[in-house]
């Protein structure tokens, strides 16, 4: 580790710092309709798909619409997909999808996670790329900032009307794309393509190189689609490589600007839940707890990569070629961004949802790869994606409550709501859904043989690069750890099912828990109530998200990347 890697994790946490008050104000104003400057498109809008604006519904049609939403674009991705060969833009004639690929990849983008089996300029018709990925690059994360927002909202009323009523879905979704998630696309395509991301739609070009072969030079409007994968944490690449490709992120700065992009709307959304519920300590408490996991996982990845693989130390050839990054596990990494801002881009971007990647996971020693699976079981609460970061952790913050009450031997309260049964069921419901689908898909991919011809690494690496896989989809992150052949009718099924449950099995309960917290009128705080600001709150919370998490994955993870290090100490490589 150097002073210079350090130096820039820190400026990277002090802007993600700066950012979260002005852009949380900002996201206030938004849902609350304060922001007007848009209203003539918004009530256009609301006027062509006949919604009533003034609306208020209840969970249930809350919930209803969005799945009715999601279904409805997921079949109309797959159809297109299915037909690109007979749309328009595609200069290199793409033929259409097989079936089981439009499938995984229509519910991958639906559910904000962006799984790809494919190479995107290999496979994706510029109409494609435009018309079906990156519309719902904007809608996937606009949903997640709804359902963030309609818990938030459940919470902070009072009323205790016993409705149940948390919002308009159609109104949050419209808000959130047109107010947010537009213009910051905008500025953030400019800036990416001054740092020289392509933006265009020629043809792909064939060059000659030095040595006299020739080469294909994809092409494309990779600048718009970049700046909305980051800043909506889907992480799809335009191509292959994503964000390790020089015409996806071709500098340091184009870098920082994709890192600070996907951590800057989820930062602002705990400052939003402490200043919806009129408790902005109990935003800052959160913040605090989602800063310090994120801190400890960069600390260990970091730590983990400079030291690199002790063997090939021993044999003297774990030394890097150039000056810049001396020593260390520099395998699978841009020489262009180092091990510094490789691991962080990687703890970053399975903090988020994001799942883009600027160097090769599988290509991490054991404990870095274990921080970015980790980071995705524990929930990806670690400011996590667009809204989903925010509704996981305050599932956690629920929990904590609970344990807290149950301590002091008094009903649980969370600012002034009391948690009774059926608050902590859906709170449950939501954190074993998402650890069955990851350990059930795993496990039968274990013992299958189609799901072991998939498998290229054997023992503890095959098992982490499976058990990553599954991780990634079920918490839509989207980032591969390689090493597993997933473009087979066996994967592209599993994968596709699994994401629809790490999305859908979630937001429900989740939607539930908003409206039963709706209903209940707002009780004074008492002599018993739990304090839920503080650095005790923070301690508490961090607890609980690791005692949960470790007492849920670390079995499997004792099997892989924990046995794996232990045994790369010894010599041992798979």
């Amino acid at each position: 580790m150097t002073f210079d890697g350090w130096f820039q994790i820190i400026v990277f946490s002090l802007a993600i710092l700066a950012i979260a008050k002005p852009l949380g104000l900002y996201l206030v104003h938004v849902y609350d309709g304060s922001v007007r400057w848009l209203r003539p498109i918004e009530r256009v809008i609301y006027r062509v798909a006949g919604v009533n604006a003034d609306d208020d519904q209840h969970w249930t049609r809350y919930a209803g619409a969005m799945l009715l939403f999601s279904a409805a674009s997921m079949l109309l991705t797959y159809v297109a997909l299915r037909v690109q060969h007979l749309l328009p833009m595609n200069p290199q004639d793409l033929g259409a999808l097989p079936d089981r690929q439009a499938f995984e990849t229509a519910a991958s983008f639906t559910t904000n996670t962006n799984w790809q089996s494919y190479g995107g300029e290999s496979t994706m018709s510029y109409f494609s790329q435009m018309s079906q990925l990156t519309f719902h690059n904007f809608v996937s994360a606009a949903v997640g900032m709804a359902v963030a927002v309609a818990l938030v909202r459940g919470i902070a009323r009072r009323s205790g009307d016993g409705r149940g009523r948390i919002g308009n879905f159609w109104v949050d979704l419209t808000r959130g794309t047109l107010y947010v998630l537009i213009p910051l696309s905008l500025i953030w395509a400019l800036a990416m393509v001054q740092q020289g991301v392509i933006q265009n739609f020629h043809p792909y070009l064939q060059v000659t190189t030095l040595e006299g072969a020739t080469q294909t030079i994809a092409m494309g409007p990779v600048g718009s689609q970049e700046a909305i994968k980051q800043i909506g944490t889907n992480g799809g690449g335009f191509f292959n490589a994503n964000s390790a490709h020089p015409f996806e992120n071709p500098t340091p700065w184009s870098n920082f600007l994709s890192v600070f992009a996907i951590f800057a709307i989820p930062s602002a959304l705990v400052y939003l839940l402490g200043r919806m519920v009129g408790n902005t300590r109990h935003g800052w408490s959160v913040w605090s707890a989602m800063f310090l996991l994120f801190l400890a996982g960069t600390g260990v990845t970091y730590s983990a990569e400079a030291r690199g693989n002790p063997t090939h130390a021993a044999r003297g050839l774990d030394v890097a070629t150039t000056a810049v990054n001396p020593g260390g596990n520099m395998e699978g990494k841009e020489t262009r961004f180092g091990i510094a801002n490789s691991a962080l881009y990687s703890v970053v971007t399975t903090d988020a949802s994001c799942g883009a990647v600027n160097a090769m996971h599988d290509s991490f020693t054991p404990l870095a790869g274990m921080v970015t699976m980790v980071n995705m079981q524990l929930g990806e609460v670690i400011f996590g994606g667009v809204g989903a970061g925010l509704y996981g952790m305050i599932i956690f913050i629920v929990l904590t409550v609970f344990i807290a009450g149950l301590m002091v031997g008094r009903t649980p309260e969370y600012l002034g709501k009391k948690l009774q049964a059926r608050e902590v069921q859906m709170a449950m419901l939501y954190v074993l859904a998402s650890a069955a689908s990851i350990l059930v898909f795993t496990a039968i991919s274990a013992v299958s043989p189609s799901g072991l011809q998939g498998l290229n690494n054997s023992g503890p690496h095959g098992l982490s690069e499976l058990l990553y896989a599954f991780t990634s989809t079920t918490a839509n992150n989207g980032s591969a750890f390689a090493g597993l052949t997933g473009s087979t009718y066996w994967y592209n099924t599993q994968f596709g099912v699994a994401m629809l449950v790490g999305r859908f099995a979630l937001i429900v309960p989740l939607l539930a828990l908003a409206g039963f917290l709706a209903e209940k009128k707002s009780a004074p705080a008492s002599a018993g109530t739990f304090p839920v600001e503080g650095p005790v709150f923070s301690a508490l919370l961090i607890g609980v998200v690791i005692v949960v998490g470790a007492l849920t994955f670390f079995p499997a993870l004792a099997l892989g990347p924990i046995v794996e290090h232990f045994s790369m100490g010894s010599g041992g490589l798979f």
